[in-house]
């Protein structure tokens, strides 16, 4: 018998989407084909794969966690079953496996392996900011967290600020949703009149918020509450 598959399977981005909504019909035919799941919490997957009503019993899917407390001493456990003929399905906590997100150091040791990895179609928040956003989308980095000490913080907006602008490089980067709205005073103070600022707050959801103005503009204009909203900021020239 040969080895099994990793299948990289998107989730929707907010829990009040129709599970299934974002993702296309080929992603439910082959999600009801696997029995084997890699995911970053065990109960929002069931939860996931309950609602997104595929005729799946639950009790009868087998469920791993990978998170950011994983040991990579733990990776190739993960991997056992594939190596033994079962196909895998990694799954992200919301949007797309390996981006922003813990499972690309399973995905890695799963090419070192020589397991045939498989991504699927299906939401991501970087990337749908970054289309909506009007910015450069043929040069752009994403950056993640930024630093937590105010100093530090202030210090890496003023660069990647500088980066935009040097290189023509469109910077996105997200804050911990409870600190989004200092997050968002913080780029008012310390960032240029005519650097470019877009908010994607909500992405799918129905309180979806997208908007792309200069600073100056920004600073004259009603500013919506991102508190405990995922939210992807980007900045540009």
């Amino acid at each position: 018998m040969g080895m099994g598959k990793l299948y990289l399977l998107p989730t929707p981005l907010v829990e009040d989407d129709v599970p299934l909504s974002y993702l296309p019909e080929c992603n439910a035919e082959l999600l009801v084909r696997l029995n084997y799941f890699i995911v970053e919490q065990v109960r929002t997957a069931r939860r996931f794969l309950s609602r997104a009503k595929l005729g799946l019993s639950i009790e009868q899917l087998t469920f791993a966690e990978l998170n950011e407390h994983t040991p990579e001493s733990a990776l190739e456990s993960l991997l056992a079953p594939l190596l033994e003929g079962v196909d895998g399905g990694l799954m992200s906590e919301a949007g797309v496996p390996g981006v922003a997100d813990p499972g690309a150091n399973l995905v890695a040791l799963a090419h070192r392996r020589g397991i045939e990895v498989v991504p699927l179609i299906g939401p991501s928040s970087i990337l749908l900011s970054l289309m909506a956003s009007g910015m450069n989308g043929q040069s752009f980095c994403f950056n993640g967290y930024l630093p937590v000490k105010q100093g530090d913080k202030i210090s890496r907006l003023k660069e990647l600020e500088k980066r935009a602008f040097r290189f023509h490089q469109t910077q996105l980067f997200i804050e911990t949703p409870y600190r989004n709205d200092a997050l968002v005073a913080d780029m008012l103070q310390t960032l240029g009149d005519h650097t470019r600022l877009c908010i994607a707050s909500g992405l799918t959801s129905s309180h979806e918020y997208i908007r792309t103005r200069k600073i100056a503009e920004w600073k004259h204009s009603s500013l919506p509450s991102l508190h405990k909203i995922p939210t992807i900021f980007i900045i540009g020239e």
